[in-house]
Parts: C-alpha cells; sequence; structure tokens
C-alpha cells in the first residue's frame, strides 16, 4: 500500500491499519494530548488522541521531515 491509497482510505480504514497491521514506534505526550507513531510500509502514521475529550481527533501521514523530530530522543537545543 502506498501513502497515497492510504490517504484515499476512509477515516475508519486508516484508524484500522495503523492499529492492526502498522508497527507501533513512540507516544509524544503534549497537554492533553497524546500523539502515536506507527510505521505502515514505507510511510508514517500519526493518530492524535485527546484525553480530555478521551476520544481520536485526528490523524496525520507522513514519509519524513520535522514530523518525525518531536518522537526523538535525542532534543535539538537552541542557543
Amino acid at each position: 500500500m502506498t501513502l497515497y491509497e492510504f490517504s484515499r482510505l476512509a477515516k475508519q480504514q486508516q484508524y484500522s491499519i495503523a492499529f492492526n497491521k502498522g508497527t507501533f514506534i513512540e507516544h509524544y505526550f503534549t497537554g492533553y494530548r497524546k500523539f502515536s507513531l506507527y510505521a505502515v510500509e514505507k510511510f508514517f502514521v500519526e493518530v492524535e488522541y485527546s484525553s480530555k475529550e478521551n476520544k481520536i481527533i485526528g490523524i496525520k501521514t507522513f514519509k519524513t521531515g520535522k514530523e518525525l523530530f518531536k518522537y526523538s530522543p535525542i532534543k535539538i537545543l537552541k542557543f
């Protein structure tokens, strides 16, 4: 499955593929939001969950880039 094919699916199908066929990589927390990163074939899926609302509020796909930085154990320091 390509990123394009995945993005054309209904949201429920995207969630199902991420949770059942994707490889979980890491969580990232900020405030009341939790982001979960999954690898699906040759791209990444980020699922956003609101603990305040107790529900999934978003899904994002990408291959590379700054979206991955927040999951890195090495934080870039700015002086």
